[in-house]
């Protein structure tokens, strides 16, 4: 597990990083930690195919292989949207139209975006 004194920011850019290799759309950062008690970064990004979203998600993965255990994967099998749960750093992998349709920058609108890569 990610030890509590830990700068997520770093962390929640290293998966960015790890998405933008596997040629991730749209990625982005939020910071909720003045929103959510849940965790303090959201980073989401978007994939083409359901083979390229789960090569973004095991490309995260690979890259926080440092950082600690992940607690949580889903959607790994489907590829529409991958959760994978860092602790205080969530990211969300998602086909373009899934994305479009659950709206997680509408919903967390209020959120700063504090890193967007380039379109």
């Amino acid at each position: 597990m990610i030890e509590p004194d830990v700068d997520f920011l770093p962390i929640a850019r290293r998966g960015a990083d790890a998405a933008e290799d596997k040629k991730a759309s749209d990625v982005m950062i939020l910071d909720l930690g003045a929103l959510s008690p849940v965790c303090d970064y959201f980073v989401l990004c978007s994939g083409k195919t359901r083979l390229q979203t789960r090569a973004i998600a095991n490309s995260i993965d690979e890259k926080l292989k440092d950082v600690g255990a992940r607690r949580r994967r889903q959607g790994y099998r489907s590829g529409g949207w991958i959760l994978l749960d860092y602790g205080s750093v969530v990211f969300h992998v998602f086909l373009d139209r899934e994305r479009e349709y659950y709206n997680l920058e509408g919903l967390w609108s209020q959120a700063p975006v504090v890193y967007r890569g380039e379109e």
